[in-house]
């Protein structure tokens, strides 16, 4: 494949379709960026192999060109088959990031009050890390670690590891961390049902039949996106997306399923209850793979046994499912009983027919000693560019066995009492049925015959023979921001399993094992569970602890900063995270000022990191050296590769890290030889245990043959499809990471955990503020709100100085439909009041067919670096501040901030501040609006820029 390169004039292009642009007139970007004072000197020119990081999707392969010491260009690594040797645009803006002259360069401690201007002042790294390290210290000393928290991102990689392995130095249990309701929910919802982050689909293997449901993954997307999506929707026999918006590359698929914002839960029960009816199921898989045989009895009290939680504590399960335990004095708890119809068709009866599985063992009764399946086959679909992985037989039954999945049964309870049995599948399949398509139509609002339409073109396999099904669903970030965000992912995870879509080709096959974790986190380890008891939120959301031990609850920190319980929080380490995410940013931000202290790692003057006390400037990518991996199912490994040398006063998160614990005088946890290694060294334990080379060894390995197919160099591990026939996700035992050791339709943790909450198996609520559920609320504000929505140039709250990403898209945008805005008066362009119960804000009208009548798409996380505030302006713009704080799902806490109610109107003189409908600074200066504001050729390389510099 040949180097592919994007110009700025084809940068444009692309997003043109995204928008209308105009371009700022000015020195040619190149021109500019490579601009040297004094004579001209012989040009040495090199090429660096490295990894984007430009946004914290997909881990897409660069070719990094620097001409004396100065990066010129980024382009697409052509030995990067799972990028398909593509970057996007937010890739080569990094050129100007990198040079930004607003870029932090020094440590700055603040000298005025929080909330006013910050008064930076540059001081030294030692002044830096010793007042940190005191005041830490201070804090710990007299309010206890649990009274610190840190506030991180998502798939940050370097960045965000400190947040994890900092809570152990802090002695505390709390994290504020995004992905509560980024990626969160789904990991909570497959660690519930199956295996820890069975979500990632493998796009790269070209499914037959490509799900795109709640994203636009053209543009970006947490694992494969940009061009690998497209090739994948272009190849697929057909392309499905289920958005309450037209996407981009939903213009060109076959069935476009227009949800009402929120109920994407009710949506996938109604394609589960179409497979159903249809027997479209995968009949072994359901039999043998899920606790779908599995019997439940309401006559009895939940029992169980002690098991191991994802957190790695121990608890225990309590589940009224049939266990030998109930019906037999001195029988197993561990042994889970079934109905065989063929015990039955015996003529046998009762207790009689019922055969069981052991946890213990790993069988079902009668089997031999469990085994690994080791007969099977090269799989014939995968990725262009990869290598085929070995794709196990199913298991047949043996001796053979019928498991029941309907019926009504009676047993004999150990007590002598009789009791009724029913199969989970059979309940299952009757919430499922509450779904039917001609119900879910006037739920979600999609025509019943769309529904079945899509249903059945997912069910329906295309090639039997391959013995799965036409491919997993690439559901992504929509369905975790509407309320019910883990029960939706535990719909979708039924779904996929039951249609022969777990671990295959082109399925969901989860996290791309390899030679590291997608996090660099040296230094980490687990808080005792003294420490971790203390977990801020358990109480309301009781799987924090211990069963998940991942996050805190963003807004019971919160809350414990402004009332003090159920203890007070004093200090926060901010590394990557922010406070635009979730909750509600004002209240967030009002709370944030009220701690004693904050230290920031940060690139950025931005919104949160300008309450800190301490600012620390940190590397950008191109600076940075780290091992990367594939977050999603892509299936490689390989690094980012320092292309340039950082600013000389700037310092690497890693290092920031191991600074902070040696200035608290306590030990950095590390099998390195230093007793505070620096990152290469860090780096280099890390590549040793995978490939024995140093780092700087495996550098080099990795610049010669770039990126590692994981599938080839691991085969018996992540190159093996239906690892759950092999013990790969128990380590040696066969099953799923659950206490049944099946995908559990029936959640025996939620049992467990939440016995009156009827979440046992897979359901759908509405959104807590819908037209159905608060109707009167609803009058009052009539449109449904939705966000979320992907921009071509930025990443979040990520990009909004940079001039290229600017310049294309200057203002937040509104999507509303051209009738809708024809009764409000409403043109293109308009600044618009945006206003729920809670907050109001204003952004630009974009009208825009694509969007039903009644719904609003608005942008998130906007903030405005040209401004001098202090708060940056995220209050003006920001949809965050429109949510219910109070708003979560009941199960993992995400805010509900994809159907929130509204009112719309145009902003005018009379109504906005300033007199000005365009957002103003504190000093009434408008905000960038049009891609020619000569504010953005201040952010050129070279140029004055807005912040002050604090340079000698």
């Amino acid at each position: 494949m040949s180097t592919l390169t994007m110009t700025r004039r084809s940068l444009i292009k692309a997003s043109a379709l995204f928008g209308a642009i105009a371009v700022v007139a000015g020195p040619k970007p190149m021109q500019a960026l490579a601009a040297a004072d004094g004579p001209s000197a012989p040009t040495e020119v090199k090429r660096v192999r490295s990894c984007c990081r430009a946004c914290g999707k997909m881990e897409c392969g660069v070719w990094v060109t620097v001409e004396n010491g100065r990066a010129v260009k980024v382009e697409g690594d052509e030995s990067a088959w799972h990028s398909r040797g593509n970057c996007c645009s937010k890739s080569q803006s990094s050129l100007q990031a990198a040079y930004h002259p607003d870029r932090l360069k020094h440590p700055l401690k603040r000298t005025n009050p929080k909330g006013e201007d910050p008064g930076w002042q540059r001081i030294g790294w030692d002044e830096a890390f010793r007042t940190i390290g005191d005041k830490v210290n201070e804090t710990i000393a007299k309010y206890g670690g649990q009274s610190i928290f840190s506030m991180i991102g998502t798939s940050r990689i370097w960045s965000m590891s400190g947040g994890n392995a900092m809570t152990y130095y802090f002695e505390s249990p709390n994290v504020h961390y995004a992905s509560q309701i980024c990626k969160g929910p789904r990991f909570v919802g497959t660690r519930i049902s199956s295996y820890d982050g069975m979500f990632w689909l493998a796009t790269t293997e070209m499914p037959r039949v490509y799900v795109q449901w709640g994203g636009a993954s053209e543009i970006s997307n947490y694992d494969d996106s940009c061009r690998s999506t497209v090739d994948a929707a272009s190849s697929a026999d057909t392309h499905i997306i289920v958005d309450p918006r037209m996407t981009g590359m939903g213009k060109e698929s076959d069935i476009w399923c227009p949800v009402r914002p929120g109920t994407d839960g009710a949506m996938a029960l109604s394609w589960a209850n179409v497979i159903i009816e249809n027997e479209l199921y995968d009949d072994l898989y359901v039999k043998r793979w899920t606790n779908g045989p599995f019997l439940y009895c309401a006559d009895i009290e939940p029992t169980g046994f002690e098991t191991k939680a994802p957190s790695t504590r121990m608890f225990e399960v309590k589940t009224r499912l049939l266990k030998e335990s109930d019906i037999k004095d001195g029988g197993s708890p561990k042994r889970f009983m079934i109905w065989d119809n063929l015990l039955e068709a015996q003529g046998k009866s009762g207790n009689d027919c019922l055969t069981f599985y052991d946890v213990d063992l790993g069988n079902f009764e009668g089997e031999g000693p469990w085994t690994p399946q080791t007969q099977g086959k090269q799989s014939e679909q995968y990725a262009p560019g990869a290598v085929p992985g070995f794709l196990p037989d199913p298991v047949q039954f043996s001796p053979e066995k019928d498991p029941a999945l309907y019926g009504e049964f009676e047993v004999t309870l150990k007590s002598g009492a009789s009791a009724k049995v029913v199969p989970v599948w059979q309940l299952y399949a009757e919430r499922c049925a509450e779904y039917a398509p001609e119900k879910a139509e006037g739920i979600t609002g999609v025509p019943a015959e769309t529904i079945r339409k899509a249903a059945l073109a997912y069910g329906q396999r295309l090639d039997p023979s391959t013995g799965y099904g036409n491919g997993g669903i690439q559901y992504m970030l929509a369905i975790e921001h509407s309320g019910n965000a883990v029960q939706n992912v535990r719909c979708f995870d039924s779904l996929v399993g039951i249609t022969g879509n777990f671990d295959t080709p082109g399925g969901n096959r989860g996290g791309t094992k390899g030679g590291w974790g997608s996090q660099f986190t040296p230094g980490g380890k687990m808080n005792p569970p003294e420490i971790t008891e203390k977990i801020l939120g358990k109480d309301q959301f009781p799987l924090l602890y211990p069963w998940l031990g991942m996050f805190s609850d963003a807004r019971t920190v919160l809350e414990a900063i402004e009332t003090g319980k159920p203890y007070g929080m004093h200090l926060c380490m901010l590394s990557s995270g922010d406070h635009m995410n979730m909750v509600n940013a004002s209240y967030a931000w009002e709370q944030l000022k009220k701690l004693d202290f904050m230290f920031a790692s940060e690139l950025w003057h931005a919104p949160t990191s300008q309450l800190s006390d301490i600012l620390l400037p940190v590397h950008h990518w191109l600076e940075v050296d780290c091992v990367r991996i594939s977050q999603g199912a892509t299936s490689v490994e390989g690094a980012t590769c320092r292309a340039i040398e950082p600013p000389s006063d700037t310092m690497w998160d890693i290092d920031i890290y191991t600074n902070v614990v040696k200035a608290m005088g306590k030990e950095w946890l590390s099998t390195a030889e230093s007793d505070y290694p620096t990152g290469e060294e860090q780096l280099s334990e890390t590549t040793k245990k995978a490939y024995g080379m140093t780092w700087q060894e495996f550098r080099q390995h990795f610049q010669d043959n770039g990126w590692t197919d994981c599938k080839e160099k691991y085969p018996d591990t992540w190159g093996t499809y239906r690892r759950y026939e092999t013990g790969q996700y128990m380590a040696g035992s066969p099953g799923f990471w659950t206490p049944t050791q099946k995908q559990e339709i029936w959640s025996t943790v939620l049992e467990t955990y939440m016995p009156d909450s009827g979440f046992e198996l897979p359901s759908y609520k509405e959104p807590p503020h819908s037209p159905i559920a608060d109707p009167e609320l609803c009058q009052e504000y009539p449109y449904v709100m939705t966000t979320g929505r992907r921009i071509p140039v930025y990443f979040h709250n990520e990009h909004r100085q940079l001039p290229w990403c600017r310049e294309q898209w200057p203002v937040p945008r509104v999507e509303i439909n051209p009738e809708d805005a024809a009764e409000l008066g409403i043109n293109q362009g308009d600044w618009v009041w945006i206003e729920s119960k809670w907050g109001k804000v204003r952004q630009t009208a974009d009208l825009y067919y694509g969007i039903d009548k009644g719904v609003i798409n608005c942008e998130h996380q906007w903030w405005l670096p040209e401004f001098s505030s202090p708060s940056k302006g995220f209050e003006l713009v920001n949809v965050n501040c429109l949510m219910d704080k109070d708003a979560q799902c009941p199960i993992g806490g995400a805010t509900n901030i994809r159907a929130v109610p509204v009112k719309l109107y145009k902003a005018t003189p009379e109504n906005s501040p300033n007199g000005n409908p365009t957002p103003c600074d504190i000093d009434g200066t408008p905000m960038i609006s049009t891609p020619d504001d000569p504010r953005l050729k201040a952010w050129l390389p070279g140029g004055t820029g807005t912040d002050q510099h604090y340079e000698d």
